[in-house]
């Protein structure tokens, strides 16, 4: 991962290591406002569906995070799904949010 800031790269490798441990479609991982980081995998129950970064946006909120400075999401598709970028921006516009391979090298940075 060249030119990748530290604090971007750890979301990325988080975000790939839930992905592996529970071999979800998707990992994702945030860093909140404070730089405490959560991360996720793709939610599929009967009665309850999320992304992986829509999962991981919960654990944030519900953890008490107020914004966001950075997201990544970890999925073998060649687009982050429109809820998942929503959940973003729900928090904060600016946030860039980084789609990474499953090898977890960043393909694009959505600002």
């Amino acid at each position: 991962m060249p030119d990748l800031d530290p604090e971007d790269e750890k979301i990325v490798i988080l975000a790939r290591s839930a992905r592996a441990r529970t071999q979800a479609a998707e990992g994702a991982a945030v860093r909140d406002t404070d730089g405490r980081t959560y991360a996720a995998t793709t939610v599929e129950l009967p009665s309850l569906r999320l992304t992986a970064l829509q999962a991981a946006v919960a654990a944030a909120v519900s953890s008490g995070a107020e914004g966001l400075e950075a997201a990544a999401v970890v999925t073998d598709f060649p687009l982050v799904q429109g809820c998942s970028v929503q959940a973003v921006r729900d928090l904060t516009e600016s946030a860039p949010i980084l789609r990474a391979d499953p090898a977890g090298t960043v393909q694009e940075t959505l600002r």
